[in-house]
């Protein structure tokens, strides 16, 4: 099963998120399949690749309920 999910990037008290897509076996920090946008919380920052998402939502990839979040 393929999920979409956040993935910790970033400094020590400063993170950056990876929105990706992973296969659910896998680890937070294992290879991705595809990086399809980022979110900085401090800067209020996101971008997503829409037209990466809507395929992989489409293809049946699940999203985490914090991505849910974000994609609204």
């Amino acid at each position: 099963m393929v999920k979409i999910r956040l993935a910790r990037a970033g400094k020590k008290n400063d993170p950056i998120y990876k929105i990706v897509v992973i296969d659910s076996q896998k680890r937070n920090t294992g290879r991705a399949v595809q990086i399809i946008g980022h979110w900085h919380p401090a800067k209020q920052e996101k971008k997503i690749d829409k037209k990466a998402l809507q395929k992989w939502l489409n293809l049946g990839a699940i999203p985490s309920p914090a991505v849910k979040e974000l994609i609204k």
